[in-house]
C-alpha cells in the first residue's frame, strides 16, 4: 500500500469515527473505535499465524461456502473438525504468534454479528475482551481493554439500544478498512493517524497522550545519531530506549522506524505512563506495529515516584541504564515532593525541583538512567531556561558538570496542549564538546489555523524539521540569527541563564537606510507641492477666494 492509500484509509477511518460518534466526547469515542481497530489487527494477525501452523490442513474455502456451513472463518471450521487437536494448536500459537483467540472472537465472526445486528454482539464483546486480556498469552494482554465500557449510557440508555450502536460502529469500520488492502501493517499506520485525529479533537487534553510527529521526528532524529559526534551518522546500534512519559507509545516507535529504515538494530523498548487508557494506548500501538511483546515493556506507574521496581535497583552494578531517553512530560506539573525525596537517588545531588513546576523532576528522573554513552532530548517549557530559584540551581549545576548539549527554541502554538512555545533539551553525560549548542528555530514555520506547523517540503521547498536536526548533527553556525555555540565562560557571566535571545538574537534586522536617498526624495516632494500649491492658488485668485499658504507664506 502507498503512502497516499495509508492517509485515505486514516481519512477514510476518522470520517466515519466523526459521523458515528455524534454528541459523544472525542476521548470517549476514540477508545472504542481504537479498541476495534486493534482487534481487528490481532485477528487478522492471528489467522495468517494459523494458515502457516497448519499448512495444507487449513480449510481453504469461500464466503459462500461459510454461509452454508453458518460458520465465519476458516479457521472455525478447523476448530469443528478437530477438536481433539485444539489444545496442542493453541499452545503452538502461544509460542509462535504469542497469543491465541478463540474463533468465535475473531474480527469476522464480530462482524457478521454485527453485520446481522445479532442481539448477543455486546455479551460476545464483552467475552472476547475478557478472553484476550486474561486468557491470551501470560500477561500481555491483561488490563488492555479496561477502560472500554460497553455498557456505558453514552452508547444509549438501554442493552438494545448500546448492541445496536456497537453493530453500527464495528459495520462501518469493517466496510471502511474493506475499501482498501488487507495488508495488516496499514493498520498501524492508520491507529497512528486516528491518534493524531482524536489528539486534536481532543484540545488540551491531548498532551497526555500525543506528541506531533513533527516534534517526534526531531527528537528520534538527535537520539539516533552517534551520541558523542553526530556528525559521523546514525549510530550503528541502540541497546535500550526509554520514554518514561511515553502516552500513546508515538515517540518510541519513531525511533525504533528510524533505526530499521537504516537496518541498524534496536533492541528493546521501554515505556512508563501514568494514564491508565493511555497506557493501553501504548500497548496496543507497540503490537500494531508488530512490535513483539518480546521487544517492548511499557509499566504502568508513576514516573515522579519511581514505582517501577526495574528502576528502583540500589545495587549500582544492577542499574538500569539507557542508550537513548526521549520524553515530552507534562508541562509546568504540580508536584507535592515529601521530604524523603530530596534524598532519591534521583535528585539528592542537584536539589528537588520547586512543587510549581515539576519540569527538572522530570529531566532529572531520566537523565539519572542515561547511559555515559547515551543521549537523552527532552521537550519543556521556556521557563525551564531562566527561572530562578530551584530550577536556578538545578540549571546550574547541570551546565557546570557539561551535561547539557543543545538547547532548541521551538515556534508557539505547535502542540495541541499549549499555544506556549517550548524547548528541547539535548542532555548527555559524557560529552565531547565543551559549548552549547543553541539553535533558534521560533521563526522557521509554517501559520496555520488552529496550529502552527514546521514545514517538511522536499524538492528543494523550505524543511525546517531537517535544518534542525542538521544544525544539531554539525554543529553548524551559518546564520548567527539561527544558532550559535556559546563557551561556557559567555553562560557563566550571565548568570547561567540559558534564555535563547541572551546568545542569539531573535529581534528581527532593521532594514538598512539611506538617507541621502531618503533626503533627495522629500526635496524633489516639496518641489512639487510648492508648484501645485502656486497652481493652485492661480485659481483662487481668479475667483476672489482666500489662497492657501505656501513655505514662503505668502498668498
Amino acid at each position: 500500500m502507498t503512502q497516499l492509500e495509508q492517509q485515505q484509509l486514516g481519512r477514510t477511518l476518522w470520517g466515519i469515527a466523526d459521523d458515528l460518534r455524534g454528541a459523544m466526547n472525542a476521548d470517549d469515542f476514540r477508545d472504542y473505535m481504537l479498541s476495534f481497530l486493534f482487534l481487528r489487527y490481532l485477528s487478522d494477525n492471528y489467522e495468517e499465524s494459523a494458515k502457516k501452523e497448519l499448512g495444507q490442513d487449513y480449510p481453504e474455502v469461500y464466503p459462500d461456502i461459510l454461509k452454508q456451513l453458518k460458520v465465519t472463518s476458516a479457521l472455525e471450521i478447523w476448530y469443528n473438525e478437530n477438536p481433539n487437536d485444539v489444545e496442542e494448536f493453541e499452545k503452538q500459537m502461544r509460542r509462535k504468534a504469542h497469543y491465541v483467540i478463540k474463533p468465535r472472537f475473531l474480527w469476522s465472526s464480530i462482524y457478521e454479528m454485527a453485520r446481522t445486528q445479532n442481539g448477543d454482539l455486546l455479551h460476545t464483546l464483552e467475552k472476547g475482551f475478557d478472553y484476550i486480556e486474561n486468557l491470551s498469552f501470560e500477561s500481555t494482554f491483561q488490563g488492555l481493554f479496561s477502560e472500554i465500557n460497553l455498557n456505558s449510557e453514552k452508547l444509549g440508555k438501554n442493552y438494545e439500544e448500546r448492541n445496536a450502536k456497537l453493530c453500527t460502529i464495528i459495520t462501518k469500520i469493517a466496510e471502511g478498512i474493506a475499501q482498501f488492502s488487507a495488508d495488516t501493517d496499514i493498520l498501524g499506520d492508520a491507529y497512528e493517524y486516528l491518534i493524531g485525529q482524536f489528539a486534536a479533537g481532543s484540545g488540551k487534553k491531548a498532551g497526555e497522550f500525543y506528541t506531533p510527529q513533527q516534534i517526534s521526528t526531531i527528537l528520534s532524529g538527535i537520539v539516533t545519531l552517534d551520541s558523542q559526534d553526530p556528525a559521523t551518522g546514525t549510530r550503528p546500534k541502540i541497546d535500550k530506549l526509554l520514554d518514561f512519559a511515553c502516552g500513546s507509545g508515538s515517540l518510541l516507535l519513531n525511533v525504533r522506524n528510524k533505526m530499521r529504515l537504516k537496518n541498524y538494530i534496536i533492541g528493546k523498548i521501554y515505556g512508563q505512563e501514568n494514564n491508565i487508557t493511555t497506557y493501553n494506548l501504548a500497548r496496543m500501538n507497540m503490537l500494531l506495529h508488530r512490535v513483539k511483546d518480546t521487544e517492548f515493556h511499557i509499566h504502568h506507574g508513576d514516573s515522579l515516584l519511581n514505582d517501577w521496581d526495574m528502576l528502583n535497583e540500589m545495587n549500582p552494578a544492577k542499574k538500569q541504564v539507557f542508550d537513548a531517553i526521549v520524553a515530552n512530560p507534562p508541562f509546568s506539573y504540580r508536584w507535592e515532593p515529601s521530604e524523603a525525596m530530596g534524598e532519591d537517588f534521583r535528585f539528592k545531588n542537584y536539589g528537588l525541583a520547586p512543587k510549581s513546576a515539576a519540569d527538572f523532576a522530570f529531566l532529572l528522573h531520566g537523565f539519572h538512567f542515561l547511559s555515559d554513552q547515551g543521549v537523552m532530548a527532552i521537550i519543556l517549557p521556556h521557563g525551564v531556561l531562566f527561572r530562578g530559584g530551584a530550577e536556578e540551581r538545578i540549571r546550574t549545576k547541570l551546565l557546570k558538570d557539561n551535561h547539557i548539549d543543545t538547547v532548541i527554541g521551538l515556534p508557539a502554538n505547535l502542540f495541541f496542549s499549549t499555544g506556549i512555545p517550548v524547548c528541547i533539551l539535548v542532555l548527555k553525560k559524557c560529552k565531547k564538546f565543551d559549548d552549547v549548542l543553541f539553535i533558534n528555530a521560533s521563526e522557521y514555520f509554517e501559520k496555520g489555523k488552529r496550529q502552527n506547523r514546521l514545514r517538511d517540503e522536499e524538492d528543494g521547498g523550505p524543511n525546517d524539521i531537517q535544518k534542525i536536526i542538521e544544525t544539531y548533527q554539525f554543529r553548524k553556525e551559518d546564520d548567527k540569527r539561527y544558532s550559535r555555540r556559546v563557551s561556557m565562560e559567555e553562560i557563566a557571566k550571565n548568570d547561567y541563564n540559558l534564555n535563547i535571545s541572551r546568545y542569539v538574537s531573535t529581534a528581527i534586522t532593521a532594514k538598512e537606510i539611506d538617507l541621502k536617498a531618503v533626503n533627495e526624495t522629500l526635496v524633489d516632494l516639496e518641489k512639487k507641492i510648492k508648484e501645485a500649491t502656486d497652481m493652485h492658488n492661480g485659481f483662487l485668485r481668479e475667483l476672489g477666494l482666500e489662497e492657501l499658504p505656501n513655505d514662503s507664506g505668502s498668498k
